[in-house]
């Protein structure tokens, strides 16, 4: 859940971290990381920042994964491309695909390494969202954390170091994820930070230089972990139910019924929020229903707010079916009465 944006939905040029979406793809598609990829001249003649690729080098799809998340290489992304895609065309159709099943719905991928194109673009909190979801997959995680590494070309060891400079200050909690650099699209920097039970994304776009992308970096992280907490909306949420039952669930009238009416919540949809406001939780409930009520009827509502804004609305239904009270339930009702 964004917590803070400015031109967040603003379609752009994103460069290099287009690379995110590259190297998830590749992750999902490629069973073996340890298959070798021989490198055409597509691959080998593309400009801009590079591995260093030749036409024919042998190289692994996970040598070339950190070539790609490290060093930035274009030709890495085109190398990948081909041997996942078939051709650019082909990996861009992909590309598209998993935007839309992620439902990137202002976001539209042409190249697998971002170099500018019209048709090439995203919006900061899309990207975000993207991130998210790459950073599920700990094989990526394990990459955009590594400051070195050593690569193999054609048997050759090669030592390659990371381009993102937030990553190798070792500010605290920082364990990604990608940087970016055209023309049109500026500085760009997505960044992953985690510290205590706070996980953050913070994407930087169109700066001017690597010394402003990274210094707007670090004043979001710093500002974020100084004036956020964490809140567990799902124990919070299921505390207050559990206070609200002890009193309130006994005072629901079910008319001609067998038993009493047993409650519960529905699914939770917000498991945890970062907030500097106060959590508000208010449980409304009918009071009168007659019998027969069945399972899963809704009768009332719990209203989660985050300050005064509703964040989330749970439908408070009937744990089990009441049923409505027989002639049996009578006779033993009727029975009581004359023993007493």
């Amino acid at each position: 859940m964004p917590i803070y944006g400015k031109d967040e939905n603003k379609q752009t040029a994103m460069a290099s971290t287009t690379k995110i979406l590259t190297a998830i793809i590749v992750l999902e598609k490629c069973e073996n990381l340890n298959q070798e990829v021989i490198i055409e001249s597509k691959a080998a003649n593309v400009g801009g920042s590079r591995l260093g690729l030749k036409v024919n080098d042998k190289i692994t799809i996970n040598d070339l994964l950190y070539g790609l998340l490290l060093r930035s290489g274009n030709d890495t992304a085109v190398a990948l491309a081909l041997h996942v895609g078939e051709s650019i065309e082909g990996f861009a159709k992909l590309m598209n695909e998993k935007a839309e099943e992620l439902e990137l719905k202002n976001s539209h991928f042409v190249t697998p390494h971002g170099l500018d194109d019209p048709a090439h673009y995203t919006t900061a909190v899309e990207l975000a969202k993207l991130t998210d979801y790459a950073l599920k997959n700990t094989k990526f995680v394990e990459i955009v954390r590594t400051k070195n590494a050593t690569i193999n070309i054609n048997g050759t060891p090669r030592e390659i170091n990371n381009t993102n400079e937030v990553l190798c200050s070792n500010i605290e909690g920082v364990y990604g994820v990608k940087t970016g650099f055209t023309n049109n699209a500026g500085r760009c920097l997505v960044t992953s930070v985690k510290r205590n039970n706070m996980d953050l994304i913070i994407v930087v776009l169109i700066a001017d230089t690597r010394k402003d992308r990274a210094a707007d970096t670090i004043k979001l992280i710093d500002y974020t972990f100084k004036t956020y907490r964490m809140e567990n909306l799902k124990d919070k949420i299921n505390e207050e139910f559990e206070n609200w039952k002890k009193i309130n669930q006994n005072r629901i009238f079910v008319y001609k019924a067998s038993s009493q009416i047993q409650t519960k919540l529905d699914n939770i949809p917000i498991k945890q929020i970062a907030t500097d406001k106060e959590i508000k939780i208010e449980i409304k409930s009918i009071t009168y229903i007659e019998a027969p009520v069945m399972e899963n009827t809704k009768i009332g509502t719990v209203v989660v707010k985050n300050g005064e804004n509703i964040i989330q609305s749970i439908d408070l239904l009937v744990d089990r079916t009441v049923n409505k009270k027989g002639i049996m339930d009578y006779i033993t009702m009727f029975g009581k009465a004359m023993v007493l």
